[in-house]
């Protein structure tokens, strides 16, 4: 069971509360009305999938309804923090290039 705490409201509450809303941070792509379907349907589609860390968002269904942000470990379901999107994106950046 996860416990979650939904930094917009506060509340820190088990899953049940909220809502899976995907891998988090997915680019759009940037001119999406000439875009190909194999491409459009790899932004739709395809996620990373990674055994280890990942930040998801998550949205809280029960309470306040606002989507944030969740860096869970999908092998142990660790989580290790929960932020607002705005909060996180810096943070994912700096992963992600660290990663590359």
């Amino acid at each position: 069971m996860l416990t979650l705490h939904c930094p917009h409201c506060g509340q820190t509450r088990e899953e049940e509360e909220f809502s899976y809303a995907g891998e988090a941070f997915i680019p759009r792509p940037a001119e999406s009305d000439s875009v190909d379907d194999r491409a459009w349907g790899d932004y739709l589609f395809m996620r990373r999938n990674p055994k280890g860390w990942l930040w998801e968002q998550w949205q809280h269904t029960a309470a306040c309804r606002k989507v944030f942000a969740v860096r869970r470990h999908t092998g142990t379901y660790e989580v290790d923090r929960c932020l607002t999107l705005a909060q996180a994106r810096p943070l994912f950046d700096m992963e992600i290039g660290e990663q590359a």
